[in-house]
């Protein structure tokens, strides 16, 4: 009877103690998993419903090859904390006016000459390296699970030395796009400075570097990524962000029903 006392003693002070830990590592300025992807996510989309002009350019061997060209809407949606995407192409010519509409689990895309639109997945090759899941507004915090691995220092694409967090994401709700990502953040800015991401079988997709920070909708946010696939780092993307604009963005730019009438500017 005393041993087992003692055994739940012993059991409750491990816990007390393991509690304890973990809240004096927060407040002593060591953030979790989940804590640094929110911050990150604050650096990668507006609070506000915003507009966003990409531009897509793959290059095989270092020599151009293909280049599309993006507008991007999205609305953070109040009860699921989910982005809403409306992405309309403007170039090559032969594609402008296409629409794609991610909403929750759905992606959708839209072509005006069929007037029909067909569901697809959001690792869709879009161009080169990057798929269409790759240019949309997601909210990371919400979608993968975060664990920190470690605090590494690396090279970003500029070749300067960041020290960062490096965080595994493992995919946590229908609305993930990868089964997992590896993330680098750096510690001092929480600005996203290398990830890798991999399919559901383990196989590294794709690398991505992002850089080229500037002041866009009240944040310090990456203009440029480049994508380099996970075989053959001959093959690469690059994704130019530019234009932020806050919009109101009415209830049905987001239904797919609406596609057909819609006409964005």
């Amino acid at each position: 009877m005393q041993r087992a006392a003692s055994n739940l003693m012993m059991a409750f002070l491990i816990s007390a103690l393991l509690c304890s830990a973990q809240t004096a590592e927060r407040a002593g300025g060591h953030p979790t998993g989940l804590e640094i992807m929110q911050a990150v996510d604050r650096v990668r989309n507006p609070a506000q419903p915003f507009k966003m002009t990409l531009g897509l350019v793959e290059y095989v061997n270092g020599k151009e090859r293909n280049r599309s060209g993006l507008i991007v809407y999205a609305r953070q949606d109040p009860a699921s904390l989910q982005f809403n995407n409306l992405v309309r192409y403007s170039e090559p010519r032969r594609d402008a006016g296409k629409l794609v509409l991610f909403k929750g689990i759905n992606l959708w895309f839209y072509d005006p000459a069929s007037e029909t639109s067909v569901r697809i997945s959001p690792q869709q090759r879009l161009l080169g390296q990057a798929s269409e899941g790759d240019v949309l507004a997601v909210n990371l915090a919400r979608d993968y699970t975060a664990n920190i691995v470690g605090e590494e220092s690396l090279q970003d694409a500029d070749r300067q030395n960041r020290e960062c967090w490096h965080l595994d994401l493992i995919a946590a709700t229908p609305d993930a796009i990868y089964g997992r990502i590896e993330y680098w953040v750096e510690r001092s800015t929480d600005r996203p400075i290398k990830a890798k991401f991999y399919a559901d079988s383990g196989r590294l997709l794709k690398i991505a570097y992002y850089h080229k920070y500037q002041q866009q909708l009240g944040d310090a946010r990456p203009m440029e990524t480049i994508l380099i696939d996970g075989v053959n780092q001959n093959l690469a993307t690059i994704i130019d962000n530019s234009d932020y604009q806050p919009r109101e963005l009415p209830d049905s730019w987001f239904q797919r029903d609406y596609l057909p009438r819609l006409r964005p500017e």
